[in-house]
């Protein structure tokens, strides 16, 4: 039986339920979009980022208390309006139909092909952390494939909320895309609409609760969720590079990122080596955690569990590094940077996803060490082998499954225009971006055309001697 709902207010969902029907009603009257219509939905979306360029930068890093602006413009801005030129640029060879070949020894003189059509209504998530991204993004897809959309935003994103609830009727009519605010109590209503397609980005517990309401309606998901990403340094590969690295991933957006290096392999005995690495660097990159280059955690709330999880972890027995000579500030929602050492999994920090500067490092001897831990866990969204051994990093890849994959980085294949991004199992299902995000969201429609000879005549009853020996020769053209 469902759990009972929390009513937000009744407004909401009237305007929630109509916009649904709306854009329904819009699609059913004008359901497959011209090329020129998705190439200026395209347009209109990249104009809306570039015309409100500072409003958006400030609005995200209001809701974050502090968010690096530097950050924002790489993570929100340069990627998504990357992906929609890449879109533009391959969407009519996208939208063609396919052909497929045709068994004429059966079917002579038919044809086979597959049209990509719009699905209808799309609905779309969005989590806190990278706001923009995650609610521009799919509709990168979306709008490709001709669908109309509907977007949820965090209720802990208020003021990008009202800024794109603001604009975005300037760019689309309400009918092809509206963005809604939450204040905590909307997202089940949301995930109840009779949605032709759902994209959840979040927790894996809500996923299975997304997941759960969508069944009612049969609405097909995707669901990009975290779980713990682990970086697997060889002792090939150097350490200060494999440092240099995975620091500027774990500590962008302060670590709140689902495709972050959650926890890292590294080999024995080098330990202490890469806390002095580490030192290092963080104090070169961030000699004042007060300055804007350094992202605050999201909220009170995040940063007490921050706290929690590394007292936690060190009166289990861990010892916990700090990276900075600053201390954690909890009335900015600055958290230090720290190692924590000798990790044993029943601390909280191995048993959840991080989502801050926190980083567990376990040593290892052999990589099926390695293999036999990662694999006896929920599969990651991620892995990151650093080696230079193309044959170790192979067998990384083969034994290790995980939802993608960066070699010798971290993060970085969720930024490639032609690679898919998505989960495994307990990190998700599915997948969206460039190519991938329009057939994620169209219906590949397969289409069967009649030649002029219908074989088929054949095999009509009455069943007789001829109906036997087509029969035969069918078998003997199929062995």
């Amino acid at each position: 039986m469902n759990a009972p709902l929390m009513s937000p207010d009744p407004r909401t969902l009237d305007q929630l339920e109509q916009s649904f029907h709306q854009q329904r009603s819009a699609y059913l009257a004008a359901p497959v979009p011209s090329y020129r219509e998705r190439i200026g939905h395209l347009k209109a979306l990249a104009n809306m980022l570039k015309d409100h360029q500072e409003a958006f930068v400030q609005a995200i890093s209001d809701d974050f208390g502090n968010r690096s602006r530097e950050e924002t413009l790489f993570c929100e801005f340069v990627v998504v309006l990357g992906d929609i030129k890449d879109a533009i640029k391959h969407l009519k060879s996208w939208m063609k139909p396919q052909r497929r070949r045709v068994d004429h020894s059966l079917y002579f003189g038919a044809r086979n092909s597959v049209i990509p059509q719009p699905l209808g209504v799309v609905g779309v998530l969005v989590p806190w952390n990278f706001p923009l991204n995650l609610s521009l993004a799919p509709l990168i897809g979306i709008f490709a494939a001709g669908n109309r959309a509907l977007v949820k935003m965090s209720d802990r994103s208020p003021r990008l909320a009202q800024l794109l609830i603001d604009l975005s009727p300037d760019y689309f009519p309400e009918e092809k895309l509206k963005f809604f605010a939450d204040d905590g109590e909307l997202g089940p209503h949301f995930t109840r609409l009779p949605f032709d397609h759902l994209v959840f980005t979040g927790s894996t517990a809500t996923g299975r609760k997304v997941m759960a309401n969508a069944a009612d309606n049969l609405t097909p998901v995707t669901l990009e969720l975290g779980g713990k990403a682990p970086a697997i340094i060889a002792p090939d590969f150097s350490l200060a590079e494999a440092a240099r690295r995975i620091l500027f991933v774990k500590l962008l957006n302060a670590g709140q990122i689902c495709t972050t290096v959650d926890y890292l392999f590294l080999p024995e005995g080098s330990v202490d080596a890469l806390v002095d690495t580490a030192k290092g660097i963080v104090g070169h990159r961030y000699p004042d955690l007060s300055s804007p280059d350094y992202t605050s955690i999201i909220d009170d709330a995040s940063f007490a569990r921050l706290e929690a999880t590394l007292e936690d972890a060190r009166a289990k027995g861990a010892r916990v590094i700090p990276l900075s000579q600053q201390p954690s500030d909890p009335e900015t929602c600055k958290f230090a940077p720290h190692l924590v050492l000798d990790v044993t999994d029943d601390m909280e920090i191995m048993q959840r996803e991080i989502f801050g500067p926190l980083l567990p490092v376990k040593t290892y001897r052999q990589p099926e060490e390695v293999i036999d831990y990662i694999n006896a866990r929920p599969r990651p969204l991620a892995l990151y082998p650093f080696s230079q051994d193309r044959a170790l990093v192979d067998l990384y890849i083969e034994r290790i499954q995980s939802g993608g994959v960066s070699v010798n980085h971290a993060l970085l294949h969720v930024g490639q225009h032609d690679l898919p991004f998505g989960g495994v199992g307990d990190s998700g299902m599915g997948h969206y971006h460039g190519r991938d995000g329009f057939i994620t969201f169209s219906k590949m429609r397969p289409v069967y055309r009649q030649g002029p000879f219908d074989s088929m005549k054949l095999l009509i009853p009455p069943y007789t001697s001829t109906t036997h020996k087509v029969l035969k020769l069918m078998q003997w053209l199929v062995r």
